[in-house]
C-alpha cells in the first residue's frame, strides 16, 4: 500500500492531467519534478485505483467481433458494419465504411490498384470525399475494365472518380476481363496499353477488391465478363467456391486450375498475394463462403463486412477448431 503522501502526489497528477488537461510537460514545470516521475506516478495512479479507465462503445461499432476476426484468420485489421439484411443496403454500407478506411490510410505515392466490376467499390467511390493525403498516387485497374457498352461505363467510372477524388493518375486496364479464348488474350495482352497497366502490378501497394461467390453477381453479369452456366458448373466441380479479380479459388483460398485461367485478364492470387495491403470488401450470406475462403487463403489483410457475416465466420471458424479437436 502507498504511503499518505504518495497517494496524495497520485491525486494531485492524476487530477492535473485528466480532469485540468495539463500535458506532463506542464506539470512537470508546475511540481518541479521530472517528466519521467510524472509518467511514472500517472500509471501507478492507475494501479491504485485512483484512476480508473471506462470504455463506453458507440452503439452500431464491434470493436470486440473485429478483434475476433483479426485473431481468428490473421487479418491485419477487420471493420464490422452495422446492415440491414438486404443485399443493395449491404453494399453502400459496405462501400461507405471502405471509403472512410480508404481515406484514413492512404499515404503519398501509393499505387491503388482496383477490382473494379464491384458494386460494393462504386459505393465506396460514390461515398468518397476528396483527400490530399496520397499525393503522387496512382490508380490501376487491376481488372479488365472493358465490357457491354452500357456497364463499361461502370468500371471507368471507379477508376477515374477514385483518381480524380486523391488527385492521382489513373491507369486503365483497356481489355475484358474475360475473353472468348487464349488466342484472343494472347493478342491482348501484347497491346501497348494493357502492358502499361499490368506493367504496374507488381508496385501496387493497395488493392481494394470485391469478394465474388461462384455465380456471379447483377454487375459483373450486366458487364459481359462472366462465365457461361456449363463453365461456372466446371468450376464448382472443381471445389471453386469465389473469386478475386475472376481469379477462382476454392474453400482453402487455393487457385483453381482450369483451362478458364487462360480467358481471365486481372491481376493474379500469387501477385494478390504479394501486394502489402489488400483491402476486401463483401457481405451478405450469399458470398459467406467465398468470404470464408479468401481468408482461409489469406488474399485479403484487411476485410470489410457486415455484422451478420462476421458472427457466421466466426461461429464457422470455432465450429472448423472443435471439428479438427475431435479428429
Amino acid at each position: 500500500m502507498a504511503r499518505i503522501d504518495e497517494l496524495r502526489l497520485m491525486a494531485k497528477v492524476a487530477r492535473m492531467y485528466h480532469e485540468q488537461g495539463l500535458t506532463q510537460t506542464e506539470i512537470m514545470e508546475r511540481l518541479n519534478i521530472h517528466q519521467s516521475t510524472v509518467s511514472r506516478v500517472l500509471k501507478r495512479a492507475e494501479k491504485e485505483g485512483i484512476v480508473r479507465v471506462i470504455l463506453s462503445v458507440p452503439s452500431g461499432t464491434h470493436p470486440q467481433l473485429e478483434e475476433a476476426l483479426q485473431s481468428a484468420y490473421g487479418l491485419e485489421d477487420a471493420v464490422v458494419v452495422d446492415c440491414v439484411d438486404d443485399e443493395d443496403q449491404i453494399v453502400r454500407d459496405l462501400g461507405a465504411a471502405a471509403a472512410f478506411t480508404l481515406e484514413s490510410t492512404l499515404k503519398p505515392g501509393d499505387v491503388i490498384g482496383i477490382s473494379c466490376w464491384s458494386a460494393a467499390l462504386l459505393a465506396m467511390v460514390d461515398a468518397m470525399r476528396p483527400t490530399q493525403r496520397a499525393l503522387g498516387a496512382r490508380v490501376v485497374q487491376i481488372l479488365g475494365g472493358v465490357g457491354s457498352p452500357g456497364a463499361a461505363v461502370h468500371a471507368t467510372i471507379v477508376t477515374r472518380r477514385l483518381a480524380s477524388l486523391i488527385s492521382a493518375e489513373a491507369t486503365l486496364l483497356p481489355a475484358p476481363g474475360v475473353v472468348g479464348s487464349a488466342d484472343a488474350k494472347r493478342v491482348l495482352m501484347k497491346d501497348r496499353y494493357v502492358q502499361d497497366a499490368l506493367g504496374l502490378f507488381k508496385s501496387v501497394t493497395v488493392a481494394l477488391v470485391g469478394i465474388g461467390s461462384v455465380e456471379p453477381s447483377r454487375m459483373l453479369a450486366s458487364s459481359g465478363n462472366i462465365f457461361s452456366n456449363q463453365e461456372l458448373k466446371l468450376l464448382g466441380g472443381r471445389g471453386a467456391v469465389g473469386d478475386v479479380c475472376l481469379r477462382f479459388f476454392d474453400a482453402q483460398g487455393q487457385p483453381v486450375i482450369t483451362p478458364l485461367n487462360d480467358r481471365v485478364i486481372s491481376m493474379e492470387l500469387n501477385e494478390l498475394r504479394r501486394v502489402p495491403r489488400v483491402i476486401g470488401v463483401a457481405g451478405g450470406r450469399r458470398k459467406l463462403n467465398a468470404i470464408r475462403g479468401a481468408l482461409a487463403g489469406k488474399l485479403v489483410k484487411v476485410l470489410i463486412t457486415d455484422l451478420a457475416s462476421a458472427e457466421r465466420l466466426l461461429a464457422g471458424n470455432a465450429e472448423a477448431k472443435g471439428a479438427a479437436k475431435a479428429r
